[in-house]
């Protein structure tokens, strides 16, 4: 384990209202309470007025190379503060994990719930002074669950419909118990404006998207930096608070905070070394966000060498889960071995059978399968090289012969595009299992970043949506995890805490307030963020 030691070495040196019947969507609140905050939290009631400079960084939220068009973006819910201060959303998910209103005002769900009425805010516009109506969002809904790339939601939809200029409503063929959970994190929760898509094409579209939110674009360089500005037709009087929003991307966790240090710059999303938390609280305040969304090892069982169920069994016995959560973080998460987390909905921390760190029984499994040689890869974060250096010395002393990288995520989206990865440190899971990065999206049968295609787990993941008792849910989730386990299609880490950093001056929720994360962090409500000082 001395490749472990160093790797944690490394890392320290671096240190210098509800709506609807919520009851039919299988339940919303959260199983636990969330983490407490990390430092004093900013109460104070924002001003209006200020320029805000956000960071991202580049590995994930850092980077939009497809554009910000909801039903086009490859990277997604990832982008999902962008995404919310150009569009907002239709519904937002609530500090005690509740629905909240936003541009929709409420929901119904029909006795034979099958039939989903979305009730819209009156007297909105784009912010080209186009209707917000629901001709608009219905239009939406058609292209986004036709979309083959982003986060789209598998309802099972026969038709979408509008009744007035108001209520959409959705036709399902089946009742689908997380239907409102997952605008959580999915594209159907940010609406683009039809008019300014016709009439700008796809492509200008996704460089300078139109959208209902608090902010409109100014420039857009892809990847780099996105220029907003207040916009002037939002809907909520008095909101957003700031003038501008402007977010850029930064190498990595240690130049966030020389960059935040050197000033000008009033945030930071997203920071995942523990070591730099303290570092970070001596200027600034800082929010722990626990994540709903565990580490997961994926592995790509339609290739070699995980084809073999011996070789995947090995990982499970090579892979030492508590000794990384102590050496790399300083047993700051919960080890768990399936896809939810405390945070969130269905949390099974400990599965039936599941396969534990056993270094005899990992080498008789390298034997059994003929030799395991692996190519593990990661997107790209200030922490991920360290555990996948830590995996790395696990496997080889079980015998494998293991090659590791990370890539931003562009990169990793194409391997998973191309179907021949091996193995990937990816996250599984969000707040609902059933949304947009939860387990179907890690290991459903039609998903393009998912390592497992099993018609038998695809029928448990089916049932349990369509199934609306909420402990009925939970029980098949809990047996889609055993059936995971059973057939070690991936091991599961821990979730992975991150942390928002903002100046002492600034407050708004999922910055200096905490709301659950929708998957791996948050959404940060920018229409209410501001300065509480002039």
């Amino acid at each position: 384990m001395a490749a472990v030691l160093l790797c944690a070495t490394a890392v320290a040196a671096c240190s210098s209202g509800s709506s609807g019947t919520s009851g039919s969507s299988g339940g919303s609140s959260a199983n636990s309470s969330a983490s407490a905050t990390t430092g004093p939290q900013n109460t104070a009631a924002p001003q209006p007025g200020g320029n805000f400079t956000m960071l991202e960084e580049t590995g994930l939220t850092g980077a939009w190379p497809t554009g910000l068009d909801p039903a086009t973006d490859a990277s997604g819910s990832a982008n999902q503060s962008y995404l919310d201060a150009i569009y907002g959303n239709l519904f937002e998910l609530g500090a005690n994990g509740q629905t909240i209103d936003d541009l929709a005002t409420g929901y119904t769900i029909a006795a034979d719930d099958k039939t989903v009425t979305i009730e819209l805010r009156h007297g909105v516009t784009f912010s080209d002074g186009t209707p917000f109506n629901a001709a608009a969002v219905a239009f939406n809904f058609k292209r986004d669950l036709a979309a083959p790339v982003g986060d789209t939601p598998k309802w099972p939809v026969s038709s979408i419909t509008t009744s007035g200029s108001y209520d959409v409503v959705i036709h399902l063929t089946q009742p689908y118990a997380p239907l409102i959970n997952t605008f959580h994190d999915a594209n159907v929760n940010w609406i683009v404006s039809p008019a300014a898509l016709s009439k700008m094409g796809e492509n200008a579209f996704k460089l300078a998207p139109v959208g209902a939110g608090p902010f409109t674009v100014v420039s857009d360089t892809v990847s780099s930096e996105l220029a907003l500005k207040k916009n002037p037709r939002y809907w909520a009087p008095g909101e957003p608070y700031l003038n501008t929003l402007t977010f850029k991307s930064v190498a990595s966790d240690e130049a966030a905070l020389e960059t935040m240090q050197a000033g000008g710059v009033q945030g930071y999303e997203g920071m995942q070394t523990p070591q730099l938390v303290s570092a970070f609280s001596q200027q600034f305040n800082v929010l722990d966000v626990p994540s709903t969304s565990p580490y997961v090892i994926q592995l790509n069982t339609a290739v070699a060498p995980f084809s073999n169920l011996a070789a995947r069994e090995a990982v499970y016995y090579a892979t030492d889960v508590p000794v990384i959560d102590q050496k790399l973080f300083g047993n700051l998460h919960p080890v768990t071995e399936g896809f939810t987390a405390p945070n969130g909905l269905f949390y099974q921390q400990d599965v039936p059978g599941y396969r534990t760190y056993n270094l005899a029984k990992a080498q008789a499994a390298v034997k059994a399968a003929g030799g395991v040689t692996v190519d593990l890869m990661a997107t790209q974060s200030s922490v991920t090289q360290t555990v996948l250096e830590a995996l790395q010395t696990m496997w080889q002393a079980a015998g494998m012969k293991v090659t590791i990288h990370v890539d931003q995520l562009p990169s990793v989206i194409q391997q998973f595009e191309s179907k021949t990865w091996e193995a990937s440190l990816q996250t599984a899971g969000a707040f609902d299992p059933a949304a947009g990065l939860g387990v179907n999206f890690r290991f459903g049968s039609a998903s393009i970043f998912s390592g497992v295609h099993d018609p038998a787990l695809d029928k448990i993941f089916a049932n349990a949506t369509s199934t609306l008792n909420t402990s009925s849910r939970q029980t098949l989730y809990d047996q889609a995890a055993e059936y995971i386990s059973q057939n070690a299609y991936a091991p599961f880490l821990f979730p992975v805490n991150g942390w928002n950093i903002a100046a002492k001056d600034v407050a708004g929720p999922g910055l200096t307030t905490l709301i659950p994360a929708s998957a791996v962090r948050p959404e940060i409500l920018w229409a209410q963020v501001g300065f509480t000082s002039k």
